[in-house]
């Protein structure tokens, strides 16, 4: 699969008029050659490909590297550039993921190819990305069965006095037990007033009885992440949090039944936003429907007010609609969805009704 990667890259380069691509965001080479190890670089050519590592992943090359040739430089991959000729010429346009690439590394980069014109370029490979083939949806669905499980095991732990840090961190052991690799973000644990926080991290603030608790995290299983959200009550839930939670479950509801090939993805947040703003609670939302999941956390498409993406099967989308009122609480509903020939697949198995704990 990384050669058939390579090659559509390869014909990218092509059509761009580029002479050749360095990539050096380690998740884009991941995703291209199928290493990954922590230090690396890559030349891509439309009819050639190198990938460049130092000795201490020589061996982890040969393993993993996929269509392109590999080269065991002596020292730092860009500083090596400069000894390796067939990457030399004058006016050669070399395109560099623009987004990642740091100033002083560009500008090493350009002291180690002399003569050489970069030129910036955006989202060229997380463009290719955005539809995931039968392998990577695979390996989406087993870290969102890693999230799923571990959320079942968490709640045993729920009770007043536990800290949310406690909660976070039985979280992420039980998916790492799972078989998750990493958390693909901060870990969000939420409580009471806190969980008004669309991106409340967990603290070292105690649950109480009465509280919302706001859940948003992820694994990862072989490079590939998952996201979801779950809001649950402490105890018994109180007419307006019956209310609250009540909402966003029909707005998330909308929203997913919307998701499908060739819809707009502005249209999926719609479909959930008129349910929040039709109730009253239109201020209460303010951040985005949703967006692409992968290798990149938060990656096209995105699903907002003012998205024009276009969903295509293979595409695989968070919807994640919420209501945050300060100082009193917040819910928020996500689930991942595979976008199919014939509509939406979602992934998550969780339970979403309101759960009192």
């Amino acid at each position: 699969m990384s050669k058939e990667r390579i090659n559509k890259f390869q014909a990218f380069v092509a059509k761009e008029n580029l002479d050749g691509f360095i990539v050096s965001r380690l998740v884009s080479i991941r995703y291209l050659c199928g290493f990954t190890g922590s230090a690396g670089l890559m030349v891509i050519k439309p009819n050639q490909a190198w990938f460049l590592t130092d000795f201490r992943y020589q061996e982890q090359a040969k393993k993993q590297i996929k269509g392109a040739r590999t080269i065991i430089t002596k020292g730092e991959t860009i500083a090596a550039l400069k000894e390796l000729t067939q990457f030399h010429g004058k006016n050669l346009r070399y395109g560099f993921e623009a987004d990642y690439l740091l100033a002083n590394d560009l500008t090493r980069l350009q002291e180690n190819l002399p003569g050489a014109i970069l030129v910036p370029t955006v989202d060229a490979i997380e463009d290719f990305s955005v539809i995931k083939d039968q392998d990577e949806i695979s390996d989406t669905q087993r870290a969102v069965d890693i999230s799923d499980l571990a959320f079942e095991r968490v709640l045993n732990i729920l009770r007043p006095g536990v800290r949310e840090s406690e909660v976070a961190a039985e979280l992420e052991y039980q998916m790492k037990m799972l078989g998750s690799e990493r958390v693909p973000f901060e870990t969000i644990v939420a409580s009471g007033y806190r969980s008004a926080l669309p991106h409340g991290v967990a603290s070292n603030k105690k649950i109480t009885k009465g509280d919302f608790v706001t859940f948003d995290f992820g694994a990862t299983y072989n490079g590939y992440v998952s996201d979801m959200t779950r809001t649950i009550v402490i105890g018994k839930a109180t007419p307006r949090q019956k209310k609250i939670y009540g909402i966003v479950l029909r707005a998330q509801k909308a929203g997913i039944r919307k998701v499908g090939p060739r819809v707009v993805t502005s249209a999926v947040d719609l479909a959930a936003r008129n349910i929040i703003d039709r109730t009253g609670y239109k201020k209460y939302f303010g951040h985005g429907t949703g967006h692409g999941i992968g290798l990149f956390v938060h990656s096209k498409p995105r699903l907002g007010p003012k998205s024009t993406d276009v969903l295509k099967k293979g595409m695989i989308v968070t919807v994640e609609p919420g209501i945050y009122i300060p100082k009193w609480g917040g819910v928020r509903i996500e689930d991942d969805v595979l976008v199919t020939a014939t509509g939406r697949r979602i992934l998550n198995q969780a339970p979403k009704n309101l759960l009192e704990v």
